[in-house]
Parts: structure tokens; sequence; C-alpha cells
């Protein structure tokens, strides 16, 4: 073999060589599923792939954070859940109020009677003028007399029945006392519900462990709170609470009426009007200045509270309709 061909047959193995150790120039890279899923054409044999993963990963990720970004702007903004707590059922039974568990009791029997008329009103038709018949208030000429009691063994009554809800609102913001009579400690409410028009109603709403019952505390005491009642925030507040669900009945534990000027200003709201008057305390020049604070409001209803006359036994009650 002469020299040249001896030369030619060199290089012919040396790019045989080179070629078998390149492979072929349409070969691909694939970048596993962990980085992108997606294969890239290599541009040459020499060409290298692997720092291109990292690259489209880098930007499959600004990608993603972004997409996420936009997903999280455009999700509408979660509500806070109701709170939930627990009545003692048991310590209410024992205090002589009106629970399921504890028989039938001539109390029970009382406010079945003292339920019924208000129930019948509450979801009557009514005039255009009408005040929702489901928004009811129970109040007192003064304190003392019993109302707090009367409003929360008439909300535990209607709960028992099976077409309706109770929302019981402690609306004597100066004294509030539904929550102290159930047991509970102080949380925000009404009054906190009028000043934070940030608050949602289920913000400060409490659920209890009777399903049917809702309770919404007084809230931060405040002494504008004649005319946070007095507001068109309370009044958009009490038809919203009047008409979102038409099954409830809404009661409200409000200020004696012959001691603030709150009373007066929330009974503007309501469709029905209930005064606990106390027997043998209450006196009938008292009765008769509360009942002058009421003019002009067609249902007011009377529910006169009988003093304890043998100890261990239960109040009663006498109830007038009119």
């Amino acid at each position: 073999m002469s020299i040249i061909e001896k030369a030619a047959s060199r290089i012919d193995k040396q790019r045989s060589a080179t070629s078998a150790a390149a492979g072929p120039a349409t070969s691909t890279a694939t970048i596993p599923d962990s980085d992108v899923v997606r294969a890239i054409p290599s541009a040459s044999p020499v060409t290298p792939v692997a720092p291109v993963a990292p690259v489209m990963a880098a930007a499959a990720s600004v990608h993603a954070a972004h997409a996420t970004a936009a997903a999280e702007a455009e999700r509408p903004a979660q509500k806070s859940s109701t709170r939930r707590v627990e009545l003692d059922l048991a310590r209410m039974r024992d205090l002589g109020m009106v629970t399921a568990a504890a028989g039938r009791t001539s109390l029970l029997e009382d406010f079945r009677v003292i339920k019924r008329p208000l129930l019948q009103r509450a979801f009557a038709e009514r005039a255009p003028n009408d005040k929702p018949g489901n928004l009811i208030m129970i109040t007192s000429s003064l304190p003392g007399e019993g109302k707090t009691y009367c409003a929360v063994n008439l909300a535990m009554s209607i709960a028992m029945e099976l077409d309706h809800t109770v929302l019981l609102i402690d609306a004597d913001v100066a004294r509030p006392s539904v929550l102290r009579t159930l047991g509970l400690p102080a949380h925000r409410g009404l009054m906190d519900l009028l000043v934070d028009d940030k608050l949602d109603m289920a913000d400060v709403m409490l659920r209890t462990n009777v399903d049917t019952l809702s309770i919404l505390p007084a809230g931060t005491s405040t002494p504008r709170a004649t005319e946070l009642l007095a507001s068109s925030t309370m009044t958009s507040l009490v038809n919203e609470i009047a008409n979102r669900y038409p099954d409830r009945i809404v009661i409200f534990d409000s200020p004696p009426l012959l001691l603030t000027s709150e009373s007066r200003v929330l009974a503007s709201h309501m469709g029905q009007i209930v005064m606990v008057v106390e027997a043998q305390t209450t006196t009938q020049h008292a009765v008769k200045e509360a009942l002058h604070q009421l003019e002009g409001y067609s249902n007011v209803n009377l529910i006169y509270n009988k003093t304890r006359e043998i100890p261990g036994i239960e109040e009663t009650y006498d109830y007038h309709y009119g």
C-alpha cells in the first residue's frame, strides 16, 4: 500500500471513530418529568444538553409561581367561619330554664302558650309599611324584672319548633346579660358590627349545640349606642337579619324602657314588642309610663312575671296579647 493510500486509510479510521463516539447528529435529549416534560432536539453532536434542563425548569417554576399568584388573586376571600359555643343544658335546666331535656314542666308549657301567638303574627301577611313580624323585642320598664330570663326561655322554646330557627340578640348594650345568663364569656357582637363595616355577621355570630339557636352578643360597649341603633347601618342590618332566612325568628333582649333611650330607638325596628312586668314589685305607675313610651306601636304584649311563692318552685307567667 502506498504512503498516500495508508494516510487516507488512517483518516477514514479516525473519522469513523469520531462519529461512533459522538453519536448521530439528529439525537434528542429528554429532560426528566421532575423538571419539564419536554424533549429538546440537539443542535449538533457537541451541543451541551445538560445546562438546558435547569434553565427550562427555572422558567417553568417562574411561570407556575405567576399562575398561582393570579389564581389566588382571582379566588374570592374566604369568610371567617362562625364560632361555635356549647350551652350547658344541664346547668340551664337546674336554673329552671326551658330545655328540651328538662321534660314537660309547667315553665315549658307556659312558654308554649306565650310563643304561639308570636309565631302566628311573625309570618302573617303584613301591610307594605309594617315592620317584619319575625323581629321581636323583649323589654321591661325597669331593670331586674326578668326580661333576659324571658328572652332566653322564649328563644329556647321557639328553638324546639320543627319549622323555625332562632337568633337571640343581646341589644342591652349598656348592661349585656344574655351570655352571662347562659354561662358564656364575652364576645364581639352587635356594636362591633355597627362600628366596623369590614366585619361580617359570621365573624361575630355564635352557633350553639342547640342546632336551631344562634346568638349575637351585644359586643363592645360604646357611648354612641343610641346613635348607632338609629343609624342607616342598623336599619340595613335589621332588614338583612329579618329577611335572610324565611323561617327565622329574631329575639332582641332590649334595655329597660324607663332608663335608656336605646330601647325606644330599637322599638322602631320591631314588628312585635313584649314587655315583662314583675308581679308585686313593678308599680302601676312604672307600667303605665313604660307603655306610654310605646305609644304608636300597634303590637305590644305583656308577660306578667310572678314572684316565687314557695322556695324551689319555678316562676310562673301570665301572658296578655294585645
